[in-house]
């Protein structure tokens, strides 16, 4: 790794831009602020075009009314100053690598008027870390009327559609209980780890709707959820243990799982199947694959794989001149020696995050730097109310540990508290769960409005 400037003063410190404020960027810059910021060895920037970070595996609880997504934000400008970094509010726009600048967008208010203007950050070293899109795979009519779950605001969006929908429908058996009214029809598209946490989380959504709001609603009946997956199996990327337990809690649940069923497209009011059948849909979500944002492909000379991802060597560099490196979802790095990719998890961002901590530290101090090397530590799966299952690896494991029950509920919901320690710190993390036990207790646990 080159360095563009040979000397850094006190008064010009070597400058790390970290653009995107998610899992792997969030992490980078909280680390590298009580680190050389902290140290006054380099001027830490992290540039998001939103002003709060939420942790998006937490997303389809938000999408099925389980959390309150605003008591799970951490407002950046708040956490830059107790982490010793700077936040920097916009939006990528394009990278002047000649001058190593990056320009950023202008941010406007709810309302449409500007608060910042256009502007550009100098950098020495630059770190992308834009997270993912929804890869619709060209699938006609998926993207202009399947919903997704790429932020706060879609969740929200998806869980108030659906409440007025549900809402609607008690009401309406509960002023005529005879006339066998048609069920609120729910489709999500995708039965990876999103999807299915998703489909059981909607059926304990309608289960608390009937227990708080609508006694006349029947969960099982008054609501339809349809989980598609062109794989032959739920999970298909797991072990076959955990996808089998997977759709047994699924069933359990009443959602109808149709594997090896292959979309052709998305209407307004269904998705049209393999075999020409039209399942009828009155909400459709899309979780069925990521690619890289669509900002990449405008930067020019960034090398990008077919699913739009930055291609970065073993140190995650662009390339060793050119100070620039990307990490988490957007980013193709190699995973060990071989051409497998590491695959786009909050593990993998978070493995990132601390490595590139780690060499970018060791750059500044003129220390050697050892490759990148992903350890693939399992996966969890969240089913709501009916529990968790997973696999965790380690290499003293010749193959992966099947958890099941609270065992398996207790890793999933340590996760997220090492991902808000990480950020935190154990005193603010302390009273962050104090204050989530309490909420808990003087609030329903379903968002009702």
């Amino acid at each position: 790794m080159a360095n563009h400037r040979n000397r850094h003063t006190v008064e010009t410190p070597h400058r790390i831009v970290i653009v995107g404020g998610g899992a792997a960027g969030l992490e980078l810059a909280t680390r590298l602020g009580n680190g050389v910021g902290k140290d006054c060895l380099a001027d830490v920037v992290l540039v998001d075009r939103n002003s709060a970070h939420f942790w998006k595996p937490l997303l389809h609880e938000v999408a099925a009314g389980q959390i309150d997504a605003s008591s799970h934000q951490i407002e950046y400008a708040a956490h830059a100053k107790w982490n010793h970094y700077r936040f920097e509010r916009g939006g990528l726009q394009s990278i002047d690598r000649a001058r190593r600048e990056i320009i950023v967008d202008e941010t406007n208010d709810t309302d449409g008027n500007t608060l910042l203007h256009r502007r550009s950050i100098s950098y020495d070293t630059l770190v992308l870390a834009l997270g993912s899109v929804t890869n619709f795979f060209s699938v006609p009519g998926a993207e202009d009327y399947a919903l997704t779950l790429e932020t706060v605001e879609q969740a929200e969006s998806f869980r108030r559609r659906l409440l007025s929908s549900l809402l609607r429908a008690g009401h309406a058996q509960q002023a005529s209980p005879q006339s066998g009214n048609a069920p609120v029809c729910v489709t999500v598209i995708g039965a990876g780890a999103t999807g299915v946490e998703l489909a059981a989380s909607l059926r304990s959504l309608a289960e608390m709707l009937r227990d708080y709001h609508l006694p006349s609603l029947d969960p099982l009946t008054d609501i339809r959820i349809r989980l598609l997956e062109g794989a032959n199996r739920v999970l298909p990327a797991l072990p076959q243990q955990i996808s089998s337990r997977a759709h047994d809690v699924l069933t359990s649940l009443g959602v109808e799982v149709l594997t090896e069923t292959r979309v052709r497209s998305v209407r307004t009011d269904a998705v049209v199947v393999g075999d020409d059948r039209a399942l009828s849909s009155d909400l459709t979500i899309w979780a069925a694959g990521v690619e890289g944002p669509p900002v990449l492909k405008t930067l020019g000379d960034l090398r990008l794989n077919r699913l739009g991802q930055v291609a970065v060597d073993r140190m995650l560099q662009v390339d060793p001149s050119s100070g620039i490196f990307a990490m988490g979802d957007c980013a193709a790095c190699p995973a060990r020696e071989d051409d497998t990719l590491v695959p786009p998890r909050a593990q993998a961002a978070w493995q990132q995050a601390v490595y590139l901590n780690d060499a970018i530290t060791s750059r500044l101090k003129q220390r050697p730097i050892p490759l990148f090397a992903y350890r693939d530590q399992g996966t969890l799966i969240s089913f709501g109310r009916a529990g968790a299952a997973g696999a965790l690896m380690s290499e003293l494991l010749r193959r992966p540990l099947i958890i099941d029950g609270w065992l398996a509920a207790s890793c999933y919901k340590h996760l997220y508290r090492r991902h808000i320690m990480g950020l935190t710190g154990i005193r603010r993390t302390a009273m962050y769960w104090a204050s989530q036990w309490l909420r808990e207790r003087v609030r329903p646990t379903v968002k009702l409005n």
